[in-house]
């Protein structure tokens, strides 16, 4: 199979990868909850590219503070739990940014810590060893073999560290991607798998050619400078290392990229140490881990040939006060001023108490994204309930959408009323049942057994969604009021019909009007048609000394009393409110 050219590079993150083409760049990260994070970015070609040795070192340095960026943003997805106290007090005393602050510290001590190891220790040991020695090439080159001494150990150290370990396995992911790629395969985890986990331009092979070239190079720069008399004392050699490295950088960078051009056996003797150190660099990943490395080299891919793909951000654990507050001034600037709204999406969907929000503690990215599409969709104007998709009724999860009404406060007040007069011997009719939730509750409070009706089929169908949900047994009957009920006779009615006047529906609240199913809104003219139709109707339907309660609009209860002839006793019950709402009638 023919082999694919590709610029395309990357480096192991927490619980990810980062690659890196051309004109982009991706992190792909698998977060807490098992789903694969991707962030994208578009970046510029660096200016020096074309310019030998000075790429290298500008690429070297862009590598250290880059790669360590990158890393703390793979650990902002990948984040659960409470910042520390100390992290607190950064952020509120000293009012700073406290992750700009952790990977500014990390940089300043990788750097310390690797000047510490690979310059000043070897130095130290070589003295012990050899003393005062005047010859230049036997001092560098003793200090360039304890400085890859070191450099195994520590990697090798590393590498039994559990994370450490996790790390070095999405290392060897990035290869096999890469290299499953170059062979021209289909990216796919398995064929991924069959592919090498070494590299010829991984980022190991660059710091052993930056160890070996730093040896020659400064073995050759003191010599120079002691056939001219000049003897460098333990400081100014290390200071003197450090001001060669962007040249050693430089020189290490085109070496690694002439070597990456080709197969030869010539060269190859220059590339095997490089291999070799990859082999404790990278362990072999599994098949979630080549899923990430995949995800994230798809996604440059897809960038660097198409300039019209967007920039992706990662959706990242949020704390649940800061939360609440952005989800607020969201819906705020978009004319929503209830805070309980960004309260109540934020409660319910990370499932926990409304007092508990004034919190630290994380929410997942798996919630934060879920909240993001509820706002999102909420500031279109669509009622909150059907956003969220559920709502609660009595104690009762129901969902919800625009096929059913959203269950009111005052319809649990009609089911109050009802349980009053059914036990479990009751037979109970639910006319206009919606969503299910009057017959739903009812049937799960009294055990009583319940027939729900409703003309519209798709409500049906939500109502029965609701039954198997809340395990409640109710049957399901599509029926314009009585019309397919047959000669069944009901111990009780009850029923929250159509009761606003077609002409009183555009002035309603948009939410309602221009959501809510307006079958289930619309009582005709008056708003009394359905009232009318079940007084004709209801007696035929009721046993002996049998009940209706109906839920009213305001100002219909005397109204709906007065069609109700024949009846031994009829109440009007008043709601929380002291609105006349429920209207009582005993055969």
């Amino acid at each position: 199979m023919k082999q694919k050219k590709v610029s395309i590079g990357g480096q192991a993150v927490l619980e990810g990868v980062m690659m890196r083409g051309e004109k982009s760049m991706a992190i792909a990260v698998r977060d807490a909850d098992g789903i694969i994070r991707v962030e994208t970015k578009r970046t510029k070609p660096m200016k020096c590219r074309k310019i030998p040795i000075i790429r290298g070192f500008v690429s070297f340095f862009q590598s250290l503070f880059g790669g360590t960026a990158v890393l703390m943003r793979s650990a902002d997805v990948y984040g659960e739990g409470e910042p520390s106290k100390f992290e607190k007090w950064l952020a509120e005393k000293l009012k700073v940014n406290v992750m700009a602050v952790v990977g500014t510290v990390a940089i300043m001590l990788a750097l310390v810590l690797a000047i510490a190891l690979f310059m000043i220790a070897p130095q130290a040991i070589r003295t012990w060893i050899l003393g005062d020695n005047p010859n230049v090439w036997a001092k560098n080159f003793l200090e360039g073999g304890l400085k890859l001494l070191i450099f195994v150990l520590y990697i090798f150290f590393c590498s039994l560290i559990k994370d450490v370990k996790r790390t070095f396995m999405y290392h060897g992911a990035e290869h096999k991607t890469i290299s499953c790629f170059e062979k021209g395969f289909e990216l796919t985890p398995d064929n991924a798998k069959k592919c090498s986990r070494v590299h010829n331009r991984c980022g190991t092979t660059f710091i052993f050619f930056v160890m070996i070239i730093s040896i020659i190079l400064f073995a050759v720069f003191e010599s120079i400078l002691q056939a001219n008399g000049i003897v460098l004392n333990k400081i100014v050699r290390v200071l003197c290392k450090i001001a060669l490295l962007p040249l050693v950088a430089g020189l290490s960078y085109e070496l690694l990229k002439a070597l990456a051009k080709t197969d030869s056996w010539i060269v190859y003797p220059l590339k095997v140490p490089g291999l070799l150190l990859q082999r404790l660099t990278t362990k072999e990943p599994d098949e979630k881990m080549l899923e990430v490395a995949i995800a994230s080299f798809n996604a440059v891919l897809e960038m660097d040939k198409d300039e019209t793909v967007p920039e992706r951000k990662f959706i990242v654990p949020e704390k649940r006060k800061e939360l609440v507050e952005r989800v607020y001034k969201e819906l705020l600037n978009n004319g929503i001023e209830e805070r309980a709204e960004a309260e109540w999406i934020v409660s319910i969907v990370a499932n926990v108490k409304r007092d508990e929000l004034n919190s630290d503690k994380l929410v997942s990215a798996r919630f934060v994204e879920k909240i993001n599409e509820i706002v999102k969709s909420r500031i279109t104007g669509r009622p909150l309930w059907y956003c969220i998709g559920d709502t609660e009724f009595f104690g009762y999860k129901i969902k919800v959408d625009e096929s059913v009404l959203i269950p009111r406060p005052e319809t649990e007040l009609l089911v109050e009323n009802g349980l009053k007069l059914i036990n479990g011997e009751s037979e109970v009719l639910d006319l206009c049942t919606g969503s299910g939730a009057i017959a739903i509750a009812i049937n799960k409070e009294s055990k009583a057994k319940v027939v729900a009706s409703d003309i519209s089929l798709d409500a049906l169908n939500k109502a029965k969604e609701n039954a198997k949900i809340n395990n409640a047994e109710v049957e399901f009957i599509e029926s314009d009021l009585f019309d397919n009920l047959g000669n069944r006779k009901f111990d009780v009615i009850i029923s929250n019909p159509p009761y606003i006047k077609s002409e009183d529906i555009k002035s309603l609240q948009s939410e309602v009007r221009d959501y809510e199913p307006k079958l289930a809104l619309d009582g005709g003219k008056d708003g009394f048609d359905f009232y009318r139709l079940i007084a004709k109707n209801c007696k035929k339907y009721l046993k002996e000394k049998g009940v209706l309660l109906l839920e009213v609009g305001i100002n219909q209860a005397e109204e709906v009393k007065n069609m109700l002839s024949g009846f031994s006793e009829i109440e009007i019950i008043k709601d929380y409110e002291n609105i006349d709402r429920i209207v009582k009638a005993v055969l």
